[in-house]
């Protein structure tokens, strides 16, 4: 156990005993526990394998590249319309965990054995950037920006995404999905005017920026 992820589980206000209960399943399939993104993050070889994650309706547990997964029994979902590597499964209390304990078990330990063997996720070429990790666990914690983001036109999205995975380093990719969070809320793009005085909307031309220096 990680020493940051109990004052985690100490100071979550919402599905505690549930995310206990996935903790203790996680750890006992071998993985690495870790504090990412803030949320709890269990690695296998330290490449990224589920996180733990709190909605205002559910927990969940994330698969990174869960699309891979066989899930012969139907029990995952995409967290976005435009999801195409990860998959959650979400809960409400802790016996629905334990109703399928081993289910998850066999997921988790296939998710490592996947990660081990070095699997990646084959992307259309014409199916756009795929989620940043960081995006992932930001939309898994944050159900109001979870569906802002997913209310954005394609365009929109693929433009954020675009931008957070261009940063090399995952501390700046955080720190740039933080400060569009307020932009994404606002059903705004990446480049749209916010101040509504820009003579090309929705598109921004500076307007804002020349009357200020002005």
């Amino acid at each position: 156990m990680n020493s940051k992820v109990d004052e985690y589980f100490r100071s979550v206000p919402t599905w505690r005993d549930e995310l206990q209960t996935l903790r203790r399943i996680v750890l006992q399939c071998g993985l690495t526990e870790e504090l990412k993104w803030r949320v709890p993050c269990y690695t296998f070889g330290g490449k990224n394998v589920v996180i733990l994650g709190t909605l205002k309706s559910c927990c969940t547990i994330s698969f990174f590249k869960g699309v891979l997964l066989k899930d012969p029994r139907k029990v995952l979902d995409k967290p976005g319309e435009n999801s195409r590597s990860a998959r959650l499964i979400r809960f409400t209390s802790v016996d629905q965990i334990e109703a399928i304990e081993p289910i998850l078990v066999a997921y988790i330990r296939e998710a490592a054995t996947l990660e081990k063997a070095g699997a990646k996720v084959e992307l259309k070429n014409d199916a756009g950037p795929d989620y940043p990790e960081e995006l992932t666990a930001c939309l898994a914690e944050n159900e109001p920006l979870r569906a802002a983001f997913e209310n954005l036109t394609p365009g929109r999205q693929r433009g954020y995404i675009l931008h957070f995975s261009a940063a090399k380093q995952s501390k700046t990719r955080v720190a740039r999905i933080k400060k569009c969070e307020q932009r994404i809320l606002d059903g705004k793009g990446l480049h749209d005017c916010v101040c509504g005085l820009s003579g090309k909307l929705p598109n921004c031309d500076g307007s804002h920026k020349q009357m200020r220096n002005s």
